[in-house]
Order: C-alpha cells, then sequence, then structure tokens
C-alpha cells in the first residue's frame, strides 16, 4: 500500500545502510551513481541533506576476520563497524565532493560551523551508539521532522521476510508498537529495521522515520517529489 508523501523541501536526514553501498559483491557503483543523480536533482528543489552511512559488507568482513583470529570484546566489534562507516562515509564524501561540505561528520554532537554546502555527510560515532542513531540526533540537531532510512526491503515486515514466508508487511506503525518488536538495547551487527537506541530517541523527539527500498531509485524519487511512494513510516502522528 503506497503513502502520500507529507515532505516540503528542508533539510532532510537520510540514513544509507552500509548494504547498499556494499553489498557482499562489493561496492555498488550502479547505486552510488543513480543516488548521487538523484540527491543533486533534488538539491535544485531546494534540500538539504545529511547523508549518514552504514558500514555494509565491509563492517561484516572485518567483524568476521576478526572473529576469526580473535577473542573480541563488544567493543572492539563495534569500532570495527565504525570504522568502517567511515571509510564508506568518506567514498560518499568524495563522491559528493562538488556539492559536499569537505568535512565528514564523526561526532554528532560536536559544533558544526561554515556548513554552506547542500550535502553533508556523516558516519559512525562511539561504541553502543549505532548510524541511526547518528542520523536521529543530526535529525534533532538540524530540527528535520523525518529521518529516511534506506535498506534493501521496501517495508517494514512483522517477522522476518527471509525466514518466513508469512511474513506481513507494515506500511505505518506506531512508535509504541514498533518499540515492542525491537526491545530496547543495542548489539553490535544486530539486524533490525531501525536500532532500539535511536528509535527511543526519535519517539522522544518527535520524530518520525520513513524506511524505503534504496534500490528503488524512481520510489525515492516519488518520495521526494511529494507524490505516493512505497514504505513504511514509523510514529506518524503519534511520534
Amino acid at each position: 500500500m503506497p503513502h502520500k508523501n507529507f515532505l516540503k523541501p528542508s533539510t532532510l536526514v537520510i540514513s544509507v545502510g552500509g548494504s547498499l553501498v556494499v553489498p557482499s559483491g562489493g561496492i555498488d557503483t550502479a547505486f552510488l551513481k543513480d543516488f548521487k543523480k538523484l540527491i543533486s536533482n533534488h538539491i535544485k528543489s531546494g534540500w538539504r541533506f545529511v547523508i549518514v552511512v552504514g558500514g555494509g559488507g565491509t563492517c561484516r568482513q572485518y567483524q568476521a576476520a576478526a572473529r576469526a583470529v580473535g577473542k573480541l570484546t563488544s567493543e572492539d566489534i563495534d569500532w570495527i563497524g565504525i570504522h568502517s562507516t567511515r571509510l564508506n562515509g568518506h567514498l560518499m564524501r568524495t563522491i559528493f565532493r562538488d556539492i559536499a561540505h569537505p568535512v565528514m561528520v564523526k561526532d554528532p554532537t560536536r559544533p558544526l560551523s561554515k556548513w554552506t554546502e547542500p550535502v553533508l555527510i556523516a558516519a559512525g560515532w562511539k561504541p553502543g551508539w549505532s548510524t541511526d542513531y547518528v542520523a536521529t540526533r543530526l535529525a534533532k540537531r538540524f530540527k528535520a521532522k523525518v529521518v529516511v532510512n534506506l535498506s534493501n526491503v521496501d517495508y517494514v515486515y512483522d517477522k522476518d521476510p527471509n525466514k518466513h514466508s508469512d511474513a506481513k508487511a507494515i506500511c505505518e506503525m506506531s512508535w509504541k508498537d514498533f518499540r515492542k518488536i525491537v526491545g530496547n538495547k543495542w548489539d553490535p551487527g544486530m539486524n533490525v529495521p531501525f536500532d532500539p537506541i535511536a528509535s527511543r530517541l526519535a519517539h522522544q523527539s518527535g520524530i518520525s522515520v520513513a524506511l524505503l527500498n534504496g534500490k528503488n531509485i524512481k520510489n525515492l524519487n516519488d518520495f521526494f517529489s511529494g507524490n505516493e511512494f512505497v514504505g513504511s513510516v514509523i510514529g506518524g502522528h503519534d511520534a
């Protein structure tokens, strides 16, 4: 079931799942080209974008290698993930170098001066905090009412669609109901639509999250253009 968009041109925070940038087969340059073109086109309509990048296949590969060789703490695993997001973030900043702020944000709480460009790139912060949380912190900071979370699935489901053929898509859900699904604890590498700590902050801050499939560029274009789109909205009126 498609949604009608509720956005007007402003500052929009996008959390780009690392699996879109670096799936298991390597860096997806086709996605990066399409994504840059999409963002560049909507800048002309008055949008400013904060793009937060996840770790993806880079993260998973390094974490698996570290686990195979030594006994690691949760913090060790988290730091590998954080540096993976920063590598992917530098890749994204380089791709957008003609329209992006030259410095990538690694701490969403630090003062940011002289951001005049239409694009700002951000990545992981410190152990215990995912890129979803960084995106939500930045949305709160820039008074953005929506975080756009891009992954490789069309909707949030009531259970894992890869494991359950009867999984049902959820178009809209309150924060209260969503948080019952994801819980309240963050673990490095956990696979949830939007992380529990970020969900709590978004809920408390009155921020909604729109979850869309980043591979469907036409659908993303519809979303940014104010047309009907396919995806899930968490929060809505209860945010």
